[in-house]
């Protein structure tokens, strides 16, 4: 068995934007998402991949999802997975791809570690052939989300906490692993390995991956900086769509929600 393995964050790292924006559009088409909430995750993601995420709206996603899901079977989530990770991998960055192809040839174990989902996470890794995917995992209790973690918020610390006991169980030498990601609140994780690498960094990391000489990896450059000459007209633009397709939307949703009540997930974008 390997010693060594690479670690990599996956909105804005492994792919371009929010993951779990994907899992709303699954929601939503199976009628279990409003479109008010699609209409402002969507607003959301567009942010996301521009700029990232703070402490605060990442916590804030956190108890929006527990509070969501609370209630709903678990067959919910995994049946809309394989559809999500369609998507998905169609944006998997061609530039990400290639360093999972190399620390394959390397002999190394890959993994995904986000704050989405575990199984969202979990079958990505799967669809994508590598050792695995570490998420946020959810209390289930007979079949049904509780509301409650069952384990860390896999975000900031949480991932470094899932990472050590990942690298304990499987006996890596951490002085030998990798780890990918984008933003100041991966530093748990990039501290944790022998080979930090930033990957599309926000201002945060990119100063102290500069100020401890760890490798700063930039994906379609030119493109990012394109959209973010455009992100106000962008996000105008949504701003007019979304209000257009709520008021749209308000009187086909109170008939629909007469005939078949039924409780949204609000899913939102995932650090």
């Amino acid at each position: 068995m390997t010693n060594s393995a690479a670690f990599f964050d996956l909105d804005r790292t492994l792919m371009s934007g929010s993951s779990t924006y994907y899992f709303g559009k699954a929601a939503y088409r199976e009628g279990i998402l409003p479109l008010p909430r699609l209409v402002a995750d969507a607003l959301g993601s567009v942010t996301f991949k521009l700029f990232g995420a703070s402490d605060e709206t990442s916590e804030a996603l956190r108890d929006r999802i527990l509070d969501s899901v609370t209630g709903e079977a678990e067959e919910t989530l995994r049946r809309l997975a394989p559809v999500v990770v369609g998507e998905l991998l169609a944006r998997i960055r061609p530039e990400a791809q290639a360093l999972l192809d190399m620390h394959e040839e390397a002999g190394r174990d890959a993994y995904i570690i986000s704050a989405s989902p575990v199984e969202i996470v979990s079958e990505l890794a799967r669809a994508l052939g590598i050792a695995g995917g570490l998420g946020t995992v959810s209390e289930i209790v007979d079949g049904c989300y509780t509301g409650r973690l069952a384990g860390p918020f896999c975000y900031g610390e949480g991932k470094a906490q899932v990472v050590r006991e990942l690298v304990a169980e499987r006996g890596y030498d951490p002085a030998r692993c990798y780890a990918y990601a984008d933003s100041a609140s991966d530093v748990p994780i990039l501290q944790l390995v022998g080979h930090p690498v930033a990957v599309n960094p926000d201002r945060s990391l990119m100063t102290l991956a500069h100020r401890r000489g760890w490798p700063v990896v930039e994906f379609n450059r030119q493109a990012k900086q394109i959209a973010k000459l455009s992100t106000a007209a962008t996000v105008a633009a949504g701003a007019g769509l979304g209000g257009w397709a709520v008021g749209r939307g308000q009187g086909r949703r109170a008939a629909e929600r007469q005939r078949r009540p039924r409780r949204g997930l609000r899913l939102a974008w995932a650090a």
